[in-house]
């Protein structure tokens, strides 16, 4: 087998997952996007492996011995993702990237209108002065 079928099925795969983790707003979506990525790294390491071990008379299999490693830390990466996720998700009832981002910014944008004031409009009463209220 010539080692052009991998390469390009390896690059077809690590595209995809890159435009995966690019375009996906869902977190477990954007963690399944790297262990694709990280699967077509492993498919290149082994192809490479085979072809270098064809011209040396010694094989190591050095890349079937990285393709574990790589394997083992992506089982620990979507250990700890999914964890964080989940938890994520426990505290903030969603796991949207981009309503994430902004809640980390700041930015909230549910409870008010485009002038900065409340949805109460000018007849509410200021915020100095309820917390003022609530402390005497």
């Amino acid at each position: 087998m010539h080692l052009a079928y991998p390469a390009v099925l390896s690059a077809l795969l690590f595209c995809t997952g890159l435009y995966g983790v690019l375009a996906r707003r869902n977190a477990i979506l954007v963690l399944m996007s790297v262990e694709l990525m990280l699967n077509a790294v492993n498919l290149n390491l082994v192809a490479f492996d085979v072809w270098l071990s064809r011209a040396a008379e010694e094989t190591l299999h050095s890349g079937q011995a990285l393709t574990l490693f790589t394997i083992a830390i992506a089982a620990a990466e979507i250990g700890i993702g999914l964890a964080i996720v989940l938890a994520v998700y426990r505290n903030r009832g969603t796991s949207d990237i981009d309503k994430l981002r902004d809640t980390a910014e700041g930015h909230e944008t549910e409870d008010h209108d485009t002038n900065g004031r409340g949805t109460d409009g000018p007849d509410s009463e200021a915020p100095a002065a309820q917390k003022a209220e609530a402390t005497a």
